[in-house]
Order: C-alpha cells, then sequence, then structure tokens
C-alpha cells in the first residue's frame, strides 16, 4: 500500500448526488454517512439532530455548501410500507416534510437505480420524518420526467391573525401546516414585489415576520408536539403568468432575524415555488372556500417554475379540518460528488462568512 492509497483510506468521506427540483438544490447523500438508531424515521431525525449534527455542517455550510442549499440523507426505512426513507437538512432545522427535497430524492433514487425504475410509471413509498410519502414517478428513457407525491395533511392555523411586526406595524397573517409550519403574509398589501432580483427585500421582510410570529403565535402539531413552530415564512401574490393560479417566495432561514444587524441576510429564498409551502398555502385557500377537492393550483416561485398542487379528499386531523392533498414537479440530477474530511482539516463542520451569511 502506498502512503497516498493509506492516506485516502484515512479520509472520511461522503457521497452525494446533485440535484435540484424545479430550482431548488437538495443535495443526496447516498453513502458514507453513520448509521442511525431509532424506530422510526422521525426518531433517527431526532437521533441525527441531537448527536450526527456534524454532518449537516459540513454539508450544507462553506466549503462544500452554500445558503441556499438544502441535503438529504438516504437512511432505511423504518415502516414496513416503505421502499426507503430520508432526513431532510436545512440550514437551521430539520424540517419533517419538503416537497423539493422528496421530487429530489425521488429522482436521485430511481435515476441512480438505487431503486429499481419501471417504465411508464414507477409508485414507491417513502418514509420521511412526517411519516409515510406516497409517490408516483413518471419515467421515460432512464429519465425520472414526473414527480407526483401524496403529502401529509395539511392545515390552517390561523387566518387573518394580528401580528405586531418591528417597521411594519400591525398586519395580518395566516399561518399553517403544510409539512412545515409556515407563517404568510400577503406581498401586494406589504408593498414587497416578488421578482427574484428583489430577493433582499423578501428574505428581509419575511424574516422579520417569523420572528415576530415565533413570539406571538407559536404552534405545536397536535400528532407529534415535538413538532412546534413556524419555522419559515412565505410571502404570497397574484399570479403573474399565463396559466399559473398564484406566486410565493419562501424565505428558508440561515440564522434568524437579526434588529441589530437589519440590512443584514438572515435567510434565503427557496428557488423553487416551495412544496411544503403550496401544500400550506391550499389548505389555506380551501379553509376561505376559494379552492375545491379535485382543483389544481398551479403555484409559481421566484424562478417562474411550478408546482401543481391538487386538494383530493378532505379529513381531519385533531378534529379539525384538513386537505389530504399531492404535489408535482420535476427534479434533475447535475453531479455526483465525493466529500472528503482531512484529519487535519481545521473546519470539520464546515464555517460561514458574515458576507454572505447570518
Amino acid at each position: 500500500m502506498t502512503e497516498a492509497t493509506d492516506r485516502m483510506r484515512r479520509l472520511q468521506t461522503i457521497t452525494a448526488v446533485e440535484a435540484h427540483a424545479e430550482g431548488e438544490p437538495g443535495r443526496v447523500i447516498v453513502a458514507g454517512a453513520p448509521s442511525l438508531p431509532g424506530n422510526t424515521v422521525f426518531e433517527k431525525m431526532q437521533y441525527m439532530q441531537a448527536h450526527e449534527d456534524r454532518i449537516r455542517k459540513r454539508m450544507l455550510r462553506e466549503p462544500r455548501g452554500q445558503p441556499a442549499l438544502c441535503a438529504n440523507l438516504i437512511v432505511p426505512p423504518c415502516h414496513p410500507d416503505a421502499d426507503a426513507g430520508f432526513i431532510i437538512m436545512e440550514q437551521t432545522e430539520y424540517p419533517p416534510m419538503s416537497g423539493s427535497n422528496t421530487i429530489c430524492v425521488v429522482t436521485v433514487l430511481l435515476e441512480t437505480g438505487i431503486l429499481p425504475m419501471i417504465e411508464p410509471v414507477t409508485d414507491l413509498t417513502l418514509e420521511a420524518p412526517a411519516g409515510l410519502i406516497k409517490v408516483r414517478a413518471d419515467c421515460i428513457d432512464g429519465k425520472v420526467t414526473r414527480v407526483t407525491f401524496r403529502n401529509v395533511p395539511a392545515f390552517a392555523v390561523h387566518l387573518d391573525a394580528p401580528l405586531d411586526v418591528p417597521d411594519l406595524g400591525r398586519i395580518k397573517v395566516d399561518l399553517a401546516w403544510g409539512g412545515m409550519f409556515y407563517v404568510m403574509a400577503d406581498a401586494d398589501a406589504l408593498g414587497v414585489s416578488l421578482e427574484a432580483e428583489n430577493g433582499a427585500q423578501i428574505v428581509q421582510t419575511s424574516e422579520r415576520i417569523l420572528a415576530a410570529a415565533r413570539e406571538q403565535l407559536p404552534v405545536s402539531h397536535p400528532d407529534n408536539p415535538a413538532i412546534t413552530g413556524p419555522t419559515i415564512s412565505q410571502l404570497f401574490g397574484a399570479p403573474s403568468a399565463t396559466g399559473t393560479h398564484g406566486r410565493n417566495a419562501v424565505t428558508v432561514s440561515t440564522g434568524g432575524f437579526d434588529p441589530n444587524r437589519p440590512h443584514a441576510l438572515p435567510g434565503t429564498l427557496d428557488r423553487s415555488p416551495c412544496g411544503t409551502g403550496t401544500c400550506a398555502r391550499m389548505a389555506v385557500l380551501h379553509a376561505r372556500g376559494m379552492l375545491e377537492v379535485g382543483q389544481d393550483y398551479v403555484h409559481a416561485g421566484p424562478l417562474g417554475t411550478t408546482f401543481t398542487g391538487r386538494i383530493e379528499e378532505v379529513t381531519r386531523v385533531a378534529g379539525q379540518m384538513a386537505i389530504l392533498p399531492t404535489l408535482s414537479g420535476q427534479g434533475w440530477i447535475y453531479g455526483k460528488t465525493d466529500y472528503t474530511l482531512d484529519p487535519t482539516d481545521p473546519f470539520p463542520e464546515g464555517f460561514t462568512i458574515g458576507d454572505i451569511w447570518a
């Protein structure tokens, strides 16, 4: 064994497939991460958060990551009906569910052969921390051309709730669950353009709203009190393109709003139309009588890409009216990388610098 070969054997290596869903990057870790105990994927996620958070930091922070990046860890499923499990990682949290990340995971599982692809349609079930996710993947010539999944029940918690926000005054917001707890506000009422070029103002406004909502409108999931929020924000607006029904910009926090640094960017825009955010938005629209069962809802994001949601049926969560939504979109693989950690590297968990990070 040569000295160079011996050194390579001592490097910690994580293999990831790089993918994006309608613009939102969702790195998928397929090898090299430690095994995680737990009787459910939610328990595996909790263990990772408590004991192996170094993996999330290493893969999302510089020099291997960047503020807008998400990552997913493929894990063995715990539920007998599931074909695979996955844990979602973002810059400040482990979301129970994510639409864009689900699309990235399905695309990687099938296009790399981790799970068998059946053309023209592959049906599979994933176990996310939020629960079982039924998936239909349309496939042609080895390519996943469309991913449609049945999300967890979504429901509105507050409609037009008053919220006192520094520099914005008292505004009205909605709060809803779509796989994460969202606080949502009307961009037009706030005078905020949802163009991608206006990302800095969107993020600053959204994080002010989120910080206020965390204090004034805390919430927990009735079926799993360990899931709390709101942890993410959405500004919504009227459609601007033919064939769409609404537009939104979701801000993913990278550190939280700091009133002492009001012009810093404490988050990044979700580049996609946001899957769980679309489901939360549909739950609000249904609660207002503005979206019915069986109607498509084409939601555009900052880049103009779209996800299509649909209310398949209604249900109840802890006695509260909820919807059972499906969501569809497409993902693309753009690379595969072996990420190594030299034992002498001074930044084993990566780093952040205030020029682009909160």
